[in-house]
C-alpha cells in the first residue's frame, strides 16, 4: 500500500527555496575566501594553462624554403570542413612546375569548429592546427584570416616550414 502525502502549503511559497539556495551559496563562498589554495582556478594574465603538444589551436598556412606558400590550391580542405568556413580563390601559376596557388585563402574562425578536417585533408601539409589559442578581437571582421595572418604574422617569424620539405630531403638523400 502506497501513502500519498499532499503536498503542504508551505511547499507552494518560493521563498523557502530562495532563502535556502541563497544560505548553500554564502556558506561556499565564505569556505573559497579562508581556503583560496584549496580552489581549482588559476589566475588568468597572471597564470596561464599549458597545453598538451597534441592541443590544436590556431590555424597556421606553412611555407617552402623559399618563403612562397605551400599550398596547391586543391580545394580539399575547403571540401573536408563540416563548418564551411574556408575559402579558397586559385589563380595559373607563371612557374610551370606548379599548376596552381590561392590567391586568396581565407578562414572565418568564428564559424571554425576546430575539429582538424582542413589538416589531415591537405595532401602536401599546407594547412595545421598550431598552439595558439588567445585571439582577443573587437569584432566580427577581425576573425576573418587571409594569407598574411595565417601564414605571416609575426607570432610564426617567418613562417612555418613544411614537414613535407623535411621528408623530400630524406627522400632524396639531400
Amino acid at each position: 500500500m502506497s501513502i500519498v502525502k499532499k503536498p503542504g502549503a508551505i511547499s507552494n511559497w518560493y521563498l523557502p527555496g530562495i532563502i535556502s539556495g541563497m544560505i548553500f551559496t554564502l556558506r561556499k563562498m565564505i569556505y573559497n575566501i579562508f581556503h583560496k589554495d584549496k580552489m581549482p582556478t588559476l589566475n588568468y594574465p597572471e597564470e596561464k594553462y599549458e597545453y598538451s603538444p597534441r592541443f590544436k589551436g590556431q590555424h597556421v598556412l606553412t611555407v617552402k624554403k623559399d618563403g612562397s606558400i605551400r599550398c596547391t590550391a586543391c580545394m580539399l580542405c575547403a571540401t573536408n570542413c563540416p563548418a564551411q568556413c574556408i575559402k579558397i580563390v586559385a589563380a595559373e601559376s607563371e612557374d610551370p612546375s606548379v599548376e596552381k596557388y590561392p590567391i586568396n585563402y581565407e578562414i572565418d574562425v568564428l564559424r571554425c569548429v576546430y575539429c582538424g578536417y582542413c589538416e589531415e585533408a591537405c595532401p602536401v601539409d599546407a594547412i595545421r592546427m598550431g598552439p595558439e589559442w588567445q585571439k582577443p578581437g573587437a569584432n566580427g571582421s577581425n576573425f576573418t584570416y587571409d594569407i598574411q595572418e595565417l601564414a605571416y604574422r609575426p607570432q610564426l617569424k617567418g613562417g612555418i616550414e613544411s614537414r613535407l620539405d623535411e621528408q623530400e630531403r630524406h627522400d632524396f638523400g639531400i
